[in-house]
């Protein structure tokens, strides 16, 4: 059954088969969870229970996309990670896993802490050190993680080994987004101490059996030479499209991000659902996103241009958020279920579109270069963007509630309005900046390697 109904399960071989790929893709679930719990019941519990600023939490929120742009030098590091014990991938995961489980750990009480006037300093600095912890632990672990993925794969099953782990890190997004707001759903301090630190205990005991005898000791291993990067870099970006499709994932990241912080106490603060509903939309974000890696991976094999396929992502996403703003006035909640399904579903197909010119350009480039310039860009543009949108909604929320803006937008609902409007038009500008790269001819091949749709090193 998981060969015939799961994605990418034609990676199996007989170096690695299916039941240990699975388990080694348990480190995907941990990630997942810890992705749920820090981009979607956190930030609601902290605005709508703990009556914190918006943009305090967006700041909270966008930390550990901070440490996103050092995946690159991690991997790099794994790769050429001179070990004793003869291991490159084990100690980066561990370390990774160790530093996933401090965050979580100690995250509930400091955001406790953070609740109350005496104690505000102290929980604001533990709860951004538990943010960065748990950020700086998931990308290590990720990046490991998906790099030993590729050591064990054979040579032609690499890209599907690789896209079932993160077909992997969605489902357990949905799992978790499911579970925690069912154990939710009645809120009290003590369960979300209970939920967060129970998160932690499982994310070490699930990593430990997905790293268990995965990797063979190398006790003669040596280190590498490493290239100069400024000079790889340099010769990446004269290449022709490069600037202009890294000024269009930036912005498309952007306004896919910018409502990261803020759709979940959306749901709650102007919507009026519990926290069980609100982390729900984070689940139908991953089943919107998975959903759209499937018809991107039907549109490739058609042959449609991958940059097209971009292009339909950023539609989705301006009818998505149009959704989304009407749910208030309309005083239907439904509808942000719907709008935050078409969000994933955009998300899915414009990350797709571009992971995939990116491995064209690398084609004439370093594999690695190219798509951690992807990555770099993405997670960039999303810290920066979540940021904003916090601050943005504050200050206009604000306004409007003091009678600026006047009476008719005296609501809760226009501070979001705003944030969402703003993510409207950087959908628009990044469909501008798109727009000349789409049908244009390439050098070498297009669509990457032959045969089906397979996502290579994605630098989730």
């Amino acid at each position: 059954m998981a060969t015939a109904w799961l994605p990418f399960a034609d990676a199996a071989s007989a170096e690695l088969p299916l039941s240990r790929l699975l388990r080694l893709s348990l480190f995907q679930v941990s990630v997942g969870m810890a992705m749920v719990l820090l981009n979607g019941t956190l930030n609601r519990v902290m605005i709508v229970e703990l009556g914190l600023p918006t943009w305090l939490v967006a700041l909270m929120i966008a930390m550990p996309l901070l440490f996103a742009p050092f995946r690159a030098l991690v991997g790099y590091k794994s790769d050429t990670h001179r070990s004793l014990l003869g291991w490159r991938r084990v100690p980066y995961i561990w370390f990774g896993t160790m530093m996933q489980f401090g965050g979580l750990a100690i995250m509930p009480f400091a955001l406790l802490l953070m609740g109350a006037a005496d104690t505000f300093a102290v929980g604001a600095g533990a709860s951004g050190l538990a943010f960065i912890l748990t950020g700086a632990g998931f990308h290590t672990t990720q990046t490991a993680g998906l790099a030993l993925a590729t050591d064990l794969a054979p040579g032609d099953k690499r890209p599907r080994a690789v896209a079932l782990l993160y077909v992997m890190l969605l489902v357990g997004m949905m799992i978790a987004a499911f579970v925690i707001g069912r154990l939710l759903a009645d809120f009290s301090p003590t369960r979300l101490v209970q939920i967060v630190q129970g998160a932690a205990a499982l994310t070490f005991v699930i990593n430990v059996i997905a790293l268990w005898k995965q990797e063979a000791r190398q006790p003669l291993m040596e280190a590498e030479e490493a290239p100069l990067f400024g000079d790889a870099w340099r010769d990446f970006v004269a290449l022709p499209r490069v600037k202009r499709l890294l000024t269009a994932i930036g912005l498309g990241a952007a306004a896919f991000a910018m409502q990261d912080a803020l759709l979940e106490p959306y749901g709650g603060e102007v919507l009026g659902l519990s926290v069980g509903q609100t982390t729900g939309l984070t689940g139908a974000w991953a089943l919107g996103t998975l959903g759209g890696f499937a018809f991107a991976a039907r549109f490739l094999d058609g042959g449609t241009d991958p940059l097209r396929i971009a292009g339909f992502g950023l539609l989705s996403g301006i009818g998505a958020f149009l959704t989304v703003i009407f749910a208030a006035p309309l005083g239907q909640p439904a509808l942000v279920g719907v709008g935050a399904l078409a969000i994933g579903l955009g998300v899915g197909l414009f990350s797709v579109g571009t992971l995939v010119e990116a491995m064209s350009l690398s084609t004439r480039s370093a594999a690695g270069l190219a798509l951690g310039a992807w990555g770099a860009v993405q997670a960039s543009a999303a810290g920066l963007a979540i940021a904003l949108g916090g601050i943005l909604r504050d200050l206009v929320s604000n306004a409007a509630l003091g009678g600026s803006l006047g009476a008719i937008l005296a609501s809760r609902a226009t501070g979001y309005g705003a944030v969402y409007g703003l993510e409207i038009i950087l959908l628009l500008v990044a469909i501008v900046a798109l727009g000349p790269l789409v049908g244009r001819v390439r050098d070498g091949a297009a669509f990457g390697s032959a045969g089906r749709f397979g996502l290579t090193q994605f630098p989730t």
